[in-house]
């Protein structure tokens, strides 16, 4: 778009208003005729909706200059999408192939930790396409934990380096814990070392390509997760593997196999999960809502972990998910769900399992 149609554009408010018509197309998903019809399904699905608005703005109008970069969480505890980990602290910030970047830190306690460059995003390309990804473990660390990684398209020899390809266009960090409440997280900076960290003034084209990507990507988000919470259906209230190319293609992390998946409860049943985990460098298994928000974490039981997990003595895991407390180990709360999607995720496993799932009366569950 030339910088003299953005500017009648934003003169005449032609910006805004379409930016308002995005949002209320977005709307069209959560009323659509195979999306949950309940009042409290709805009244989540709006929410969402006013979720992903916040985390359009902050990402496409307020930190979207590549030349000055700060690192920002716009997923966390009220900002949720895509089946998004409560173990997870989420970082990103915007980035150009066209330039170099340092970022610098402090690894801490934090188990698991990863950087990955992207391209695209869920409202302009329908996907979020990993440019590279450089771990922790692989990391040159001085002896106080401190590093500096080098984020650049031209190969960085000798250094910690993370890929870039000219299209990359977003930074995301993943700080994985299995106890939140003793893990210190790493401390993290990024800044540009190719020039001047410095951020354009805001120009007439700037807000009106964020505004535009906003709207876009609120709609966009929101089509790409009901689809994949309407493609799970068929395998309500069991685990298989989730296809990897498209966890793939929607910014997963490289080294997880996923079980995404469905569960439906009537009144006073219990989903009952069992699987032996094989050795990995992490796992979790989590509730969502139909949108692939996670339940509430920061208040109720809905995920649970190696850590968090309790074992029977053969070294199985017994997970039961309820409406209601049975009274035994490891058991998640609904939070007042009928439906919903649900995640298991393994980094690395030595080898693959699919969880067992059967569906009986609570009572059977509380035995």
């Amino acid at each position: 778009m030339q910088d003299d149609e953005s500017v009648q554009r934003v003169l005449d408010g032609k910006s805004w208003r379409e930016f308002c018509d995005a949002l209320k197309t977005a709307g069209d998903v959560i009323l659509a005729a195979d999306a949950p019809a309940g009042v409290f399904d709805r009244a989540e699905g709006f929410r969402y909706l006013s979720r992903l608005t916040r985390a359009a703005l902050e990402t496409f109008v307020e930190n979207a200059d590549p030349l000055a970069p700060t690192l920002l969480r716009t997923a966390h505890e009220t900002v949720k999408m895509g089946a998004d980990n409560p173990d997870n602290l989420y970082q990103n910030a915007p980035i150009s192939g066209k330039h170099e970047y340092a970022i610098t830190g402090n690894r801490g306690a934090v188990h698991y930790l990863g950087f990955g460059t992207q391209a695209g995003n869920y409202g302009a390309t329908g996907s979020l396409e990993t440019t590279g990804y450089l771990e922790a473990t692989d990391l040159k660390l001085d002896a106080s934990g401190d590093f500096e990684i080098v984020v650049s398209a031209r190969e960085q020899p000798g250094k910690n380096w993370l890929r870039m390809r000219e299209d990359s266009s977003t930074l995301v960090i993943r700080q994985t814990f299995l106890d939140k409440k003793t893990e210190q997280p790493a401390k993290l900076a990024i800044r540009r070392i190719d020039g001047p960290h410095l951020p354009r003034q805001l120009s007439p084209r700037a807000l009106d390509r964020g505004l535009y990507a906003s709207g876009r990507f609120v709609s966009g988000c929101a089509k790409l997760f009901h689809l994949w919470a309407k493609s799970m259906i068929p395998s309500t209230n069991a685990l298989p593997e989730f296809d990897a190319a498209v966890a793939k293609a929607a910014g997963g992390d490289p080294n997880i196999v996923y079980h995404h998946s469905y569960w439906r409860l009537d009144p006073g049943e219990a989903l009952v999960i069992d699987v032996t985990p094989p050795d990995c460098d992490y796992w979790n298994f989590q509730l969502n809502n139909h949108w692939m928000e996670s339940l509430d974490y920061r208040y109720f039981p809905i995920s649970l972990n190696q850590h968090s997990a309790k074992r029977r003595a053969d070294g199985s895991v017994r997970i039961v998910v309820a409406a209601e407390n049975p009274g035994t180990d490891n058991w998640l709360d609904t939070c007042g769900h009928d439906r919903g999607t649900m995640c298991w995720r393994w980094i690395r496993p030595t080898k693959k399992v699919t969880p067992a799932t059967r569906v009986v009366p609570l009572s059977e569950a509380r035995g």
